[in-house]
């Protein structure tokens, strides 16, 4: 009987160690609602509806990947995002590789679409295709965006700015007598 009663006091503690982790497929409920939210931007984006961008990020947010910096607040936020929808058709995003946990999501992201303007700061004209990739990271708070970055590679920005590579580094022939 004690044996018995050793195989059931362990099988209860296994089940009681189970997370719900394990329960829903490795993710806890937080990382889900997290990439939720997240699916959620990047789909705003392509349907250019942003009336419940609320839902997903929260009003003291910060983007760092801001055109002229920072921009700071959920309103500030939605019309830096309806501005830049409105300058693209056609647009659509691509998740290549995420990873999640209960802070952060980073998606590896393709992006195509057609501008639908002039963007003579990007070097681009109406009707060109856009074809980029960067590194999406957003960090989160009680299912909120609270800040997001944006990560690409050099030659992805060059392309966008019109030069086919880097330019030569600056030399300074001075020599310094400090």
């Amino acid at each position: 009987m004690k044996k018995y009663l050793i195989i059931f006091s362990a099988g209860l503690i296994g089940l009681a160690s189970c997370s719900d982790k394990k329960e829903s497929g490795g993710m806890s409920e937080t990382t889900k609602k997290n990439l939720e939210a997240h699916h959620a931007i990047s789909k705003a984006f392509e349907t250019k509806d942003f009336s419940k961008i609320g839902d997903y990020i929260a009003t003291d947010a910060v983007d760092y990947s801001g055109e002229m910096g920072p921009v700071r607040g959920l309103d500030s936020i939605k019309a830096t995002f309806e501005r830049m929808s409105a300058m693209m058709t056609q647009n659509k995003h691509e998740i290549l590789k995420e990873l999640a946990d209960d802070e952060y999501v980073m998606s590896w992201m393709k992006f195509t679409g057609v501008c639908n303007v002039d963007m003579p700061e990007m070097n681009m004209k109406k009707g060109q295709p856009i074809n980029t990739q960067s590194i999406e990271m957003s960090q989160y708070k009680d299912g909120k965006a609270i800040a997001h970055w944006t990560f690409m590679e050099p030659g992805e920005v060059m392309k966008m700015m019109g030069m086919d590579k880097m330019p030569p580094p600056a030399t300074d022939n001075k020599t310094d007598t400090t």
